[in-house]
């Protein structure tokens, strides 16, 4: 199954993504903050990185910037997680190179699908 990178510095949303994450099969990383996302993800390559933008140390749009500008990181699909909804969010986000946005608190079905788009478009 895949592995995803989670980059989250909210320990109860990170429990509750990765056990859901881990219950459906996935490998799951985490990190704390942009920077710490952005250095395992050289590491590691995952499928694919589940990145709130709200982050200590680095934001996730500068983690999001660092990694599309990567050669080693550029392909991996990344899912902006925020609580802010507005629509300059969600337009930073793909101009900082996010390939999907989702909102906080997270829809598990929509979220879910999301993931799955993106690993099955990866993959062709």
């Amino acid at each position: 199954m895949a592995r995803i990178l989670l980059v989250e510095d909210n320990e109860m949303n990170r429990d509750m993504l990765s056990r859901r994450l881990i219950r459906k099969g996935f490998t799951v990383d985490m990190a704390v903050d942009g920077r710490q996302g952005v250095e395992l993800a050289s590491a590691i390559q995952p499928d694919l990185i589940l990145m709130d933008l709200s982050l200590p140390v680095m934001d996730g749009w500068d983690a999001t910037r660092a990694l599309k500008s990567d050669p080693g990181t550029r392909n991996i699909p990344v899912i902006a997680l925020t609580a802010h909804a507005m629509t300059s969010d969600r337009t930073r986000a793909f101009e900082a190179g996010c390939d999907d946005f989702d909102t906080k608190p997270v829809e598990w079905m929509r979220l879910l699908g999301k993931i799955e788009a993106l690993l099955s478009s990866s993959r062709a």
